[in-house]
C-alpha cells in the first residue's frame, strides 16, 4: 500500500513539473531516500540523503532545508545535520544534502517529507515545497543467521581392497586417499606366485 502511494505521489510530480515546469518561476521538486546498514557491532546506521531540483525556468533565493522528523528518541545523528541552507538554486539546477543516523530503538520508523522554503523576486511571501516521502524503516529488525560454508564433504568415508597386477615391484601396502580412509593395494601377481609356492610345497610334501 505504500508503494503505491510513492508511486501514485511521483506521478503526481511529473505530471505538475511538465506542466509549470517550462514557466517563469521556480519550480522545486525534492526526492528524499533513506538505506539502512548493520554493522559488526549490531548497531544499524541509516544513511539519509535529499535531491533538490529547480525545475523552472527562474533562480531561487535564501533556500532553506528542514528534516527535524528524526527523532532523538529514536536516532542519533552521526554525521552531518538534518538541515541546511544556499544563497540560491538557478533554474535547471540541483542541491543535495545528506547527513547518517544511528538507529537506538527497535521498530518500524515512518519518516516525514522534508520542508523547503525559498524566496522568489515576484513574491514577498516565503514559499514552500515538500519532498517525497520514504518508505518504512525497520530498524534493528531480526535477521536469521547466516549460514556458514560447510568445507567437510558429508559423504562416507569407506574403506576397501585396491588388486593391480604388475605392481609389486612399485609399492605393496597402505595409500591414503584424498577424504577416504587408507585403501590397501595388494599385488595379483604377487598372490599368484603365492599361490604357486603354496602348491609346489604340497606337492612335494
Amino acid at each position: 500500500m505504500a508503494r503505491s502511494t510513492l508511486i501514485w505521489a511521483a506521478l503526481a510530480l511529473l505530471l505538475v513539473s511538465s506542466t509549470l515546469g517550462s514557466s517563469d518561476v521556480p519550480f522545486i521538486v525534492a526526492h528524499k531516500k533513506a538505506s539502512l546498514t548493520r554493522l559488526k557491532s549490531g548497531a544499524e546506521r541509516v544513511s539519509v540523503s535529499i535531491h533538490i531540483y529547480n525545475q523552472g525556468s527562474s533562480t531561487a533565493y535564501d533556500v532553506s532545508l528542514t528534516d527535524d522528523s528524526w527523532s532523538q528518541d529514536v536516532f542519533d545523528i552521526v554525521s552531518g545535520n538534518t538541515s541546511n541552507s544556499w544563497e540560491r538554486l538557478d533554474g535547471g539546477g540541483l542541491l543535495t544534502h545528506s547527513f547518517e543516523l544511528e538507529g537506538k530503538t527497535k521498530g518500524l520508523f515512518y519518516g516525514a517529507p522534508a520542508v523547503i522554503t525559498f524566496r522568489i523576486p515576484t513574491k514577498a511571501a516565503l514559499q514552500e515545497a515538500y519532498s517525497t516521502p520514504i518508505l518504512p524503516l525497520d530498524v534493528l529488525a531480526d535477521r536469521p543467521p547466516e549460514k556458514k560454508f560447510e568445507g567437510v564433504s558429508s559423504k562416507k568415508k569407506i574403506a576397501g581392497k585396491l588388486w593391480r597386477s604388475n605392481f609389486c615391484d612399485l609399492l605393496y601396502g597402505p595409500v591414503c586417499v584424498p577424504d577416504r580412509h587408507p585403501i590397501e593395494i595388494q599385488c595379483w601377481q604377487r598372490k599368484q606366485e603365492e599361490a604357486l609356492n603354496s602348491k609346489r610345497l604340497d606337492f612335494n610334501g
